[in-house]
């Protein structure tokens, strides 16, 4: 019982994170690309290290990690 619920978890959390992958916005997008890597994000744009977007990725993707080691275990 405690497998299957993993892994609807497991396959929940991936499609989740696929999609929120794929709408994340490229780094070198619009003209702060111009700029360099490092200065995209925050000279024309909003600063990525506070989008929420980019915190609940981390978030999912840590739990697939932890979801995934755990049913390799099981």
């Amino acid at each position: 019982m405690l497998r299957v619920i993993l892994q609807v978890v497991f396959f929940s959390d991936c499609f989740v994170l696929m999609g929120l992958v794929l709408l994340q916005m490229s780094e070198h997008s619009g003209l702060g690309g111009a700029f360099g890597s490092g200065m995209s994000s925050t000279v024309f744009g909003r600063d990525e290290a506070r989008d929420p977007r980019r915190t609940l990725i981390t978030v999912l993707a840590g739990l697939f990690m932890l979801v995934g080691f755990v049913l390799s275990i099981l």
